[in-house]
C-alpha cells in the first residue's frame, strides 16, 4: 500500500505519505502549512490517517516558509505539551530533513542581520514589507526548529555530510525503511546563486530604503524565493515527486543528475507535488512538458493568484489527451475558469476538489 494525502494546508503545503512494508503502516510528514493548519487540519488529519501516538518514520521540512513551517512547530509543540503534561505523545519522529537559511544561503549570518535592519528601519517609517518580514520570519521559525527538535531528541539531518541535504553528496538512493529516496535538490550551485540573489535585493531594497522607505516597499515582492528540498520517492513500483518551492529548471536540473531522465529528455511519475502552489513563476510549458504525471496535487486556496491560470493551462495542454488527474485541497477562481476555458471531457483530464470539512484527500499509487 502506498497514498499521499494532501492536507488542507489552505495557502501552503501538507503532505502525507503513508506505506506499508511486512504488514506494518509507515508514515513520512512533508511539511506543516501555515498559521492555524495545525490546529484546524494537520491534527486532525494525522489522527484520522495513522492513529493517535503515531510514530513519523521522517519529517521533512522543505524550506522555511511559513507556509510550511508553522505547522510543524505546532506539531513538536503538542508533542513536547502532552509529555509535559504526562501523556504519551501525539506522535513520535524518527527524524528530520531541514536546511536551516543560515547553513544554506547564510553561514556568516549577515543576510539575517541586514534583513532585520532594513525591517527595523521599515517598521521606524510605517512602512509595511510582508513578503520580506515572512521571509524573515521563515528564517526564524526555521532556528527555532532545530531547537525544539534537539529538545525532543530528534536526529536532525543524521547521515548527511556538513549537516546539509544536497544533491551533490546526497548522491545514492537513500532506503527509509522499504521507500527509495533520491536527493533531487538543492545543489551547491543552487545555493551559491540564491545567496546572490539575496545579497543583490538587499543592497537594492536598502538603497531604495535610504532614499524613501516606500519604494523599497513597493519592490517588497521580488523578495527572493527560500531554496526547497526536493525529493523523488518510489516505492512499490510507484514514484512521488515532491518540490517545495523550487524552481523548475532547477527540479529538470536535479533529475538529470541523478539521471531521472529518460532518453529523450523526459521524467515521469505517478504523482507530482506541482512546486510553490501552482505559481506561474516557478514554471513554464516547458517543464510540464519534461516532467509528466499521472497525478498533479495543488495545496493552495487562491491567496497570491495561486494557483496560477497559466500553470493549470500548461499542465492540461502538456498532457496533450492524455489521462491526467489534478487533485487541488481549494475551489479557487483559477480552477473554476480553467473547466470554463478547457473541457475535462474534450482535454482528457479529471479535477479533484478536497471536500470542505475533510481534512486531507488521498492519492491511492499503490495498493
Amino acid at each position: 500500500m502506498f497514498k499521499l494525502h494532501a492536507v488542507q494546508a489552505q495557502f501552503g503545503d501538507a503532505l502525507i505519505l503513508e506505506f506499508e512494508t511486512a504488514r506494518k503502516r509507515r508514515f513520512i510528514l512533508v511539511d506543516g502549512g501555515p498559521p492555524g493548519s495545525f490546529e484546524a487540519d494537520l491534527d486532525a488529519a494525522l489522527k484520522e490517517i495513522a492513529g493517535p501516538g503515531a510514530t513519523l518514520d521522517l519529517l521533512v521540512l522543505s524550506h522555511v516558509d511559513n507556509d510550511h513551517v508553522i505547522g510543524v512547530l505546532d506539531l513538536l509543540a503538542a508533542a513536547e505539551e502532552d509529555i509535559a503534561d504526562g501523556r504519551d505523545p501525539r506522535v513520535t519522529i524518527k527524524g528530520l530533513w531541514h536546511n536551516s537559511f543560515g547553513r544554506s544561503i547564510d553561514p556568516d549570518g549577515e543576510i539575517t542581520q541586514r534583513i532585520q535592519q532594513l525591517m527595523t528601519l521599515a517598521g521606524s517609517a510605517a512602512v509595511s514589507m510582508p513578503f520580506a518580514t515572512d521571509a524573515f520570519l521563515g528564517v526564524r521559525e526555521g532556528q527555532k526548529l532545530g531547537v525544539m527538535a534537539r529538545k525532543l531528541g530528534i536526529p536532525v539531518n543524521r547521515g548527511f555530510d556538513g549537516d546539509l541535504i544536497l544533491a551533490d553528496t546526497a548522491k545514492r538512493p537513500i532506503p527509509v525503511n522499504g521507500l527509495t529516496v533520491r536527493v533531487i535538490g538543492p545543489s551547491k550551485a543552487n545555493l551559491d546563486a540564491l545567496r546572490k540573489e539575496w545579497l543583490a535585493w538587499l543592497a537594492r531594497a536598502e538603497a531604495d530604503a535610504a532614499r524613501d522607505p516606500g519604494t523599497a516597499a513597493m519592490s517588497d515582492r521580488s523578495v527572493p524565493n527560500l531554496s526547497s528540498i526536493v525529493l523523488h520517492v518510489a516505492f512499490a513500483g510507484r514514484t512521488v515527486l515532491l518540490t517545495g518551492d523550487a524552481r523548475g529548471d532547477h527540479i529538470v536540473q536535479g533529475l538529470r543528475r541523478a539521471g531521472l531522465l529518460d532518453a529523450a529528455g523526459t521524467c515521469h511519475v505517478d504523482v507530482l507535488k506541482v512546486q510553490h502552489h501552482g505559481n506561474d513563476r516557478n514554471a513554464d510549458g516547458g517543464f510540464f512538458r519534461t516532467v509528466t504525471a499521472d497525478t498533479y496535487v495543488i495545496s493552495a486556496n487562491g491567496k497570491y493568484g495561486n494557483p496560477d491560470y497559466d500553470t493549470l493551462k500548461w499542465i492540461v495542454e502538456a498532457a496533450d489527451g492524455r489521462a491526467i488527474r489534478l487533485v487541488v485541497t481549494n475551489e479557487t477562481e483559477t480552477t473554476r475558469k480553467l473547466l470554463e476555458t478547457h473541457d475535462p471531457a474534450r482535454h482528457g483530464y479529471a479535477m479533484d476538489v478536497l471536500p470542505k470539512g475533510r481534512h486531507s484527500i488521498g492519492v491511492e499509487l499503490a495498493p
